[in-house]
């Protein structure tokens, strides 16, 4: 998994701790969640994007900066770059949840994408943590919801009922 992702971890278990999910470790005692690597994943991935459209939108205001974020960092996006990586086949699940598909659902993938993006910042520092969401979100960065002053429809529908 590591070079899907283009990361070499120093400490391997931080990675294997991003792929086990809360339903495996329930199944396996002495096993960690990933869940606060996905705290910390979410908050890096955040930054980092809403740094590099602010770089790269000079003109855009505030308001089309954090729905392009929101475009960028939301769970289908990150469930789609998941998928593309074939992540779903390297998490661990428990019975329950491998059952019932949770290799394939957006929302397991995208918070073990977020977990993992949380490894590699405590891994390597902001610097690969950088690297790695660049490289795995930086065609969706770049695209961004289209040029500055593009909506999508529940941001138009929310700013027609905010007048």
């Amino acid at each position: 998994m590591a070079d899907r992702i283009g990361h070499a971890f120093a400490d391997p278990g931080l990675l294997e701790t991003a792929l086990c999910h809360r339903s495996w470790c329930a199944e396996n005692p002495g096993g960690h969640p990933n869940e606060r690597l996905e705290f910390l994943g979410d908050a890096v991935l955040g930054s980092v994007v809403a740094e590099e459209l602010y770089r790269a939108f000079p003109g855009a205001d505030e308001g089309w900066l954090s729905r392009a974020r929101a475009t960028v960092v939301r769970a289908t996006t990150l469930a789609e770059t998941a998928d593309e990586l074939d992540l779903g086949s390297a998490i661990r699940l428990g019975k329950g949840e491998e059952a019932t598909g949770g290799r394939r659902k957006p929302s397991i993938l995208s918070d073990t994408l977020e977990a993992i993006i949380g490894a590699v910042h405590l891994d390597g520092g902001r610097d690969a943590s950088r690297a790695v969401i660049l490289r795995l979100l930086g065609d969706r960065i770049a695209d961004a919801s289209g040029e500055p002053g593009h909506l999508d429809d529940k941001s138009r529908l929310q700013e027609h009922v905010s007048r």
